[in-house]
């Protein structure tokens, strides 16, 4: 027996509200293991595959991503880092439950922004030293970066969810496709 309340749940609404929650525990744990047991240095932790592609490192972003915004003053960060992305993530979660646009696969994505939205809030909130990044991909010189920005967990969901959203909605809903050849 399915139970729906009109307005209050709504499955299709909530569960890739489970992938937010996922994200969130995962960057949470992975950002209190490399902090609780690495000094944030730019030293190699651990190199994966032994051969430089993929290393772990502990260091901390008082910033946004690739570090923008680190020369800001201290006084107006709390705002530009804090205030103003949990209005962004406060209007994309309004949006999520309001609409009716989103199809399945972009609501999972929607979902997956939030959660990695969360968490990064969560670290420029509780710690002090910024947000704890670990993740350090080589990148082989393309757009003039031997390796990547160093990242976490939170910012790669960010950015596979950010672009599967932006191909999704390019390609077009086949919900509004029917209504519009009706």
């Amino acid at each position: 027996m399915k139970i729906e309340i009109k307005g209050v749940f709504n499955r299709e609404k909530t569960m890739p509200l489970i992938l937010t929650g996922i994200i969130i525990l995962v960057d949470q744990i992975t950002k209190i293991f490399i902090a609780n047991n690495w000094p944030a240095s730019r030293e190699v932790i651990a190199d994966v595959f032994n051969n430089g592609f993929l290393r772990i490192i502990h260091v901390r972003n008082d910033a946004i991503a690739f570090s923008l915004g680190s020369g800001i003053p201290d006084v107006v960060k709390p705002l530009l880092f804090i205030v103003v992305p949990i209005l962004v993530l406060g209007f994309v979660s309004w949006y999520y439950f309001k609409s009716d646009e989103f199809t399945r696969i972009q609501r999972w994505a929607a979902a997956g922004i939030i959660g990695g939205g969360i968490g990064n809030i969560i670290d420029r909130i509780f710690r002090r030293d910024g947000v704890v990044d670990f993740i350090d991909v080589k990148f082989y010189g393309i757009f003039g970066f031997e390796r990547w920005p160093t990242f976490n967990v939170a910012d790669s969901c960010v950015v596979v969810c950010c672009i599967l959203l932006f191909v999704t909605i390019l390609a077009g809903s086949p919900k509004k496709d029917k209504k519009l050849n009706e």
